[in-house]
Formats: C-alpha cells, sequence, structure tokens
C-alpha cells in the first residue's frame, strides 16, 4: 500500500497536490499527516526523506518527495488512471502547465498563502503578485479552450495539472481576487470536486496555526 506524508490540511499546499490527485483518481493509499509545527517535524520527515518537506510518498521500498515527482511516479504506476491526459499534444500541454506551476507563482505565493478556515476576504496585493494571477489565468484559458471540452477542468477530466493548480484555486477564493468567467467556473469546480471537499472538511476541523501562513495575524481569522 502507498503512503503519502503530508503537513497540516488548512496550509499545506503542495501536501493537497498529490494526495487530491490519488484521491480524485481512485489510486489508493494510506495517509500520514505530520503536524507543520510539531517541534520534531524536521526529524520525523527526513526519517523518509533527505530534503525534510512535505509531501512524501513511500512506494515499498521506494521514496518520492516532491510534487511533481510523485505524479509522475504515479503515472508510471498507474498509467491508466489519467495522472496525464491521453492525447500527447494535451499531455504535454498538461505537464508544461504543472512544471510552470511547481517552478514559478513565488510571488502569489508568498503574498497569498493557501488558507482554508480564512474567511473570503479581498485585500490589496503587490503588482508581482497579479501579474501571476494574470498569467494563471491566460494559461487555465488556454487550456479550458484548446482541450477542456469534456468536462470542467483544465483538460476535460480531473488530471494531474488540476491537482497542481487546486491551491491557487483557493487562493484566489480566499482572498477574492478578482478574475475573469472561465477562470471563475474552473475555481468553482475545483471547490466541487468531491475529493477537495473531502480535504476541505478536515483542514476546518484543524486547530494548529501558523503565523507565516496568517496574512491578518496576529489575527487569525475562521470561518
Amino acid at each position: 500500500m502507498l503512503r503519502l506524508i503530508i503537513g497540516n490540511k488548512n496550509y499545506s499546499s503542495w501536501s493537497l497536490r498529490p494526495w487530491l490527485a490519488m484521491t480524485a483518481l481512485g489510486i489508493p493509499f494510506e495517509e500520514e499527516l505530520v503536524p507543520l509545527d510539531a517541534p520534531d517535524f524536521k526529524d520525523r520527515i527526513r526519517e523518509r526523506s533527505p530534503a525534510g518537506k512535505v509531501p512524501v510518498l513511500i512506494d515499498g521500498d521506494g521514496v518520492v518527495w516532491e510534487s511533481s515527482a510523485i505524479l509522475e511516479h504515479l503515472a508510471e504506476r498507474f498509467p491508466n488512471r489519467g495522472i496525464w491526459p491521453v492525447e500527447p499534444a494535451a499531455r504535454a500541454y498538461a505537464r508544461s502547465l504543472a512544471a510552470e506551476m511547481h517552478n514559478g507563482f513565488g510571488a502569489l505565493r508568498s503574498a497569498a498563502p493557501m488558507n482554508l478556515w480564512r474567511p473570503i476576504e479581498p485585500r490589496a496585493f503587490p503588482e508581482e503578485a497579479m501579474k501571476d494571477v494574470r498569467r494563471i489565468v491566460r494559461r487555465w484559458g488556454e487550456a479550458r479552450a484548446r482541450f477542456g471540452a469534456g468536462g470542467d477542468f483544465l483538460f476535460g477530466t480531473f488530471s494531474g495539472a488540476d491537482a497542481m493548480y487546486a491551491p491557487v484555486a483557493t487562493r484566489l477564493r480566499t482572498y477574492a481576487i478578482e478574475i475573469d468567467p472561465v477562470a471563475s467556473a474552473y475555481v468553482e469546480a475545483i471547490h466541487a470536486h468531491p475529493a477537495f471537499k473531502a480535504w476541505k472538511e478536515a483542514a476546518l476541523k484543524e486547530t494548529g496555526s501558523l503565523a507565516e501562513d496568517e496574512v491578518d495575524w496576529p489575527v487569525v481569522k475562521r470561518v
């Protein structure tokens, strides 16, 4: 049985990505949550991964860390579960989108940390973060126009690309960032997916708070 080690569901955007992909696409696994603020967090994670970060996927004697690497590993292990689109052009585009997410958009991630229990409230963002938003929305529109006819997600049906961008969808909603109708519909599709709803339901039951992910600190706003 695969074992996925993750951090707090309210905050850990990188943990959400493989968890959501595996849950949405029916890949069985066991979950182990290590709180990000645990005093021994680094030690516990380094026992399993040299990076000392979550997520970590344990597959028998194999260890895979970094969300993008986990998705590629799953695509090899479960080629028929739909991690990537079947059609070559769509698959290439999906992988490129996922890689762009993994390596970019740092300004948006810094200005708008994932925080699922924060009420939906707008706040001002630096121009660099808004440039990231515009770039993401443009990519979403391109994917939906070229490959999204078969459903509500970037490539029609849910895929690894959607798992990679799901945390962005939460940021856009949490901080009430204005986006176009195509992007808005996509954000709603992510939030309506049963796997994401299960993650968020668990996140809202958590209690530990992290100052670096609470933009209103020392106030912690909760729905």
